[in-house]
């Protein structure tokens, strides 16, 4: 089962595995974008309409897609966008609806998941992310909350249901050309004081160049975590994704292990 298979990553992964004979049960605000995928495969695409914000009709959604199919393996957390915009920019809807969309539609979709697939066994929970859950810049900030946020959530998850063999991977996909940054994307209202953080405004244009990540191998990769034993905790997809990570886990370590002497200070 996949949130927002309409696009991106979601379509991606929703056409690799309708072709290879699984069956998957996907949910989109509205089926403009996947007529194909309900005429090809009529007998293995279960789509559904969702707006993952609407929480008691995302509850009914999962609900009835595991009394229907009895089982489902893997339920991946893909439904969001992206947000840019200073945070003087942004304005208060467009805070609300961001974190409604990506972080506590990405909660209430995975809790509601967990009791059946504790009935079932086990089963795989994947949580699409962003390097961005890890390295933060300028004119994201609703973005990287919500990344930073629904991490820590499945961390914990994934400790709590360890148990009843549910594994937990967050995924962290550097640029990639999908429509999340040429279609998707929502900017605010920009303001000529922050112009000097208005870099993304580039990253956006097609036309200034691509991003380097082929969604088809990076859908490849997603979709072969949910085989491997114990599931991943995170998976980094993109060179510059990766280095980048590393470079800022490492400056904030570093940082850490300067205040040693200030945090035992603090101790009776």
């Amino acid at each position: 089962m996949i949130t927002g298979v309409s696009s991106g990553f979601g379509h991606e992964m929703t056409q690799q595995l309708l072709e290879r004979g699984d069956t998957v049960i996907g949910t989109v605000r509205n089926t403009d974008k996947v007529h194909d995928l309900i005429d090809s495969y009529p007998d293995t695409f279960d789509c559904r309409l969702l707006d993952v914000t609407d929480v008691p009709v995302l509850q009914n959604t999962v609900r009835e897609a595991f009394e229907r199919h009895g089982r489902i393996d893997v339920v991946v957390s893909n439904a969001g966008y992206g947000l840019f915009g200073c945070a003087e920019e942004l304005s208060d809807a467009e805070i609300d609806h961001i974190i409604a969309t990506n972080l506590l539609g990405s909660i209430q979709f995975i809790k509601t998941s967990l009791p059946y697939l504790r009935a079932q066994g086990g089963g795989r929970i994947i949580q699409m992310s962003t390097y961005g859950a890890q390295v933060a810049y300028p004119a994201n900030s609703m973005y990287h909350a919500t990344k930073f946020g629904i991490e820590g959530f499945c961390e914990a998850v994934a400790q709590e249901v360890a148990q009843f063999n549910i594994g937990v991977t967050m995924v962290e996909p550097g640029g990639a050309r999908t429509e999340f940054r040429y279609g998707s994307a929502k900017v605010a209202n920009l303001m000529p004081e922050y112009e000097s953080s208005h870099g993304f405004l580039t990253m956006l244009d097609a036309s200034r160049g691509l991003a380097p990540g082929d969604p088809k191998r990076m859908a490849e990769c997603i979709i072969a975590s949910a085989d491997q034993d114990p599931a991943p905790l995170r998976v980094v997809l993109g060179s510059q994704a990766l280095s980048a990570t590393i470079e800022r886990l490492e400056t904030r370590l570093a940082d850490f292990r300067t205040q040693t002497e200030l945090a035992a200070s603090t101790d009776f």
